[in-house]
């Protein structure tokens, strides 16, 4: 899944993040290597090499063909923990690695999220029920390299407010994707994301966040699905992030269960999710964990 988008433009902010515009500042200028190196200075991100990259995407079609199977399994009747069973089979079948099991004592390979459970969900004996939506978040680890996607599938027949959410929660998504392009900014993610998700009357999460990812599960930059546009740090090629906007149809406030995982909705209403692992390319960005939306 790949996007062509303009090139860096005179006026735009120069990706080296100086805050000069980019005709006054890198334009003629060999920078390749010093942006990599400021951007670890002063962002502590790090920007991948192609062969990293090529991990990165090796690892997301794994993912993405172990999500396709859970996807097959979702019915009435399912306990969440089957579908764990699934994706930690799988994962290990591959020569892979979850990372979920036992990162800071999370105790399963996957997080399932059903209905007012926003993010975090852990399996065990919650069943299914017909009109249920519920999250599957995936993350392996393959040849030391991670892909991070999830997904909210509909359990049977789905609910109008089922319906509602989890259309709002995918073209989130697809809008905070499409803003991607070098030149451009974190805030802009954000701005594309909330400005859509609250003119559909729904709210965004605000304490879980987007994050760098590929040589560690959660890496900088934390890309934030709300702010301003043309604000926080310049996107440049060799970034790789998730956005990952969880979308509530009531509030956006939360607590944590007693588990001290389990995030879920204040008021009860449903939550949403979609998620994807995304490579910033010289001409516009690039899904490496790629799936309609």
């Amino acid at each position: 899944m790949k996007n062509k988008a303009v090139k860096i433009g005179q006026n735009s902010l120069c990706p080296c993040g100086s805050g000069k515009k980019y005709k006054n500042c890198c334009r003629n200028k060999k920078i390749e290597i010093s942006i990599k190196e400021e951007y670890k200075r002063k962002y502590d991100i790090y920007l991948k090499e192609p062969h990293q990259i090529e991990g990165i995407r090796k690892s997301g079609k794994l993912l993405i063909s172990i999500l396709n199977q859970v996807e097959k399994m979702i019915k009435p009747g399912l306990k969440t923990e089957d579908i764990n069973t699934l994706v930690h089979e799988e994962t290990i079948k591959a020569g892979a690695i979850p990372a979920p099991l036992n990162y800071r004592g999370f105790p399963k390979s996957v997080c399932v999220s059903v209905n007012e459970v926003i993010c975090h969900g852990i399996p065990g004996d919650r069943v299914l029920k017909d009109g249920d939506i519920v999250n599957v978040d995936i993350t392996p680890i393959l040849d030391g390299y991670y892909s991070d996607a999830s997904k909210t599938f509909f359990v049977g027949t789905p609910s109008e407010q089922g319906k509602k959410i989890v259309s709002v929660a995918a073209e989130s998504l697809k809008r905070g994707i499409q803003t991607i392009a070098p030149g451009a900014t974190l805030g802009d993610i954000g701005y594309a994301i909330q400005s859509y998700a609250e003119s559909c009357g729904c709210s965004v999460v605000r304490e879980f966040v987007g994050h760098g990812v590929g040589i560690d599960f959660h890496e900088q930059p934390q890309v934030l699905h709300f702010g301003t546009r043309g604000k926080g740090t310049v996107l440049v090629p060799g970034m790789v992030f998730t956005i990952e906007p969880m979308i509530n149809l009531g509030k956006k406030e939360l607590h944590v269960l007693e588990d001290k995982w389990t995030a879920v909705t204040n008021d009860g209403s449903l939550s949403a999710q979609f998620e994807q692992t995304l490579a910033v390319t010289e001409t516009g960005w690039e899904s490496l964990t790629p799936y309609e939306l």
